[in-house]
C-alpha cells in the first residue's frame, strides 16, 4: 500500500493589494484540509474579497499556540494531506508565526513546501533606493528605549542594507534612536502602506526623516500605516595613513615588543606589507 504524501505549505498573502494574491493562494484556500491562520476573522475576510471560499477546517495559528498546535497539524500531513500557514500579510514565519511549526516539521521529517508571493521586507528594500546586493533583515526594534539603544548601538557597524519593521506609535522615537546610534547622515527610507492606496515612500538622511516624523506628529498627520525602515550600511571604514600605522608600530616597540614582531603584527591587522611597514618605520627614526 502506498504511503499518502501530505504537504505543509507556508502560503504568502497580500501585503495590502488583494490583487497581488496568486492564482496558487487561491487554489489552495479551496482545496486545502486544513487552513491554519494567525488570524481566522482576517483569513475568512482575505477569502471574501479574493472570491473564494475555504474548503477545509480552518483553524488558528498564532503566536501563543503555534508550538502547542503544530503536531496535531502535522499529524494531517503525516496522513497525506494538506495544511496551508497563512498570516495577516506577508509571508509566514518571517516576523510572523511559521517558524517554529516548520522547525517541528524537519525534526518529523514532514514535507514543506512554500506558495511565495508578496513580501513587506523585500518590497520596502527594492523601493529604497538603497544597495540591494546584500541585506539583512532585523524585525521590530525592542520597544523599551535602553534596549532599542543597545541593539541600534550593535548595528552600527554593520556593512549591509538593513530592514527594520515599526509601529505607528513608536517611529518617530525608532528614527531618532537610529540617528543617534548611526549618525545623523546615514541614508535610509521610510516606507509605509506598501502596495495601498496611500503608499508612501521616504528617503533622505536619518536626520531629515526624524524631523520631518516628528513635524508630521506635530500637525497630526503622522506618519500612519504598516511600515518598514530601510537603512543604509555603514560606510567602509577609512584605511589609516602611513604615519598613523608607524606611530602604532613605535607605541608598540615603546610598550616593550621587538620591531619586527610589532610590525609584522600591525600590517597583519591592516592588511599591508610588513616590508613597507618595517622599512616606514626605519625611516622615521632619527
Amino acid at each position: 500500500m502506498t504511503t499518502p504524501v501530505g504537504a505543509l505549505v507556508l502560503a504568502a498573502t497580500p501585503i495590502g493589494n488583494v490583487d497581488d494574491a496568486s492564482p496558487r493562494l487561491l487554489r489552495l484556500l479551496q482545496t486545502a484540509d486544513v487552513v491554519a491562520a494567525e488570524d481566522t476573522r482576517r483569513a475568512r475576510a482575505l477569502a471574501d474579497r479574493l472570491g473564494v471560499t475555504i474548503g477545509g477546517r480552518l483553524v488558528s495559528c498564532f503566536e501563543h499556540n503555534e508550538a502547542d498546535r503544530a503536531d496535531d497539524l502535522l499529524d494531517v500531513v503525516a496522513g497525506g494531506g494538506t495544511v496551508v500557514v497563512v498570516t495577516d500579510a506577508g509571508m509566514p514565519a518571517v516576523s510572523d508565526p511559521g517558524f517554529r511549526l516548520v522547525a517541528r516539521a524537519v525534526e518529523r521529517g514532514v514535507k514543506v513546501t512554500a506558495a511565495p508571493g508578496p513580501s513587506a521586507v523585500l518590497t520596502a528594500l527594492a523601493l529604497s533606493g538603497l544597495p540591494t546586493d546584500r541585506f539583512t533583515f532585523e524585525g521590530f526594534p525592542p520597544r523599551k528605549p535602553g534596549e532599542r539603544a543597545r541593539a541600534l548601538a550593535a548595528l552600527a557597524s554593520e556593512p549591509r542594507t538593513m530592514v527594520f519593521f515599526e509601529a505607528t506609535h513608536r517611529i518617530t522615537d525608532t528614527l531618532a534612536a537610529m540617528a543617534e546610534a548611526f549618525g545623523d547622515l546615514r541614508p535610509a527610507a521610510v516606507c509605509r502602506e506598501l502596495t495601498k492606496t496611500y503608499e508612501e515612500v521616504l528617503r533622505g538622511s536619518l536626520a531629515e526623516l526624524t524631523g520631518l516624523a516628528q513635524h508630521r506628529d506635530d500637525t497630526g498627520q503622522g506618519l500612519r500605516g504598516e511600515i518598514c525602515v530601510v537603512v543604509g550600511g555603514a560606510p567602509p571604514a577609512e584605511a589609516p595613513s602611513m604615519d598613523q600605522l608607524v606611530a602604532a608600530v613605535q607605541a608598540r616597540v615603546t610598550a616593550g615588543h621587538r620591531l619586527k614582531d610589532a610590525a609584522a603584527a600591525v600590517a597583519e591587522t591592516h592588511n599591508v606589507s610588513k616590508r613597507d611597514l618595517y622599512n616606514a618605520v626605519i625611516a622615521s627614526c632619527p
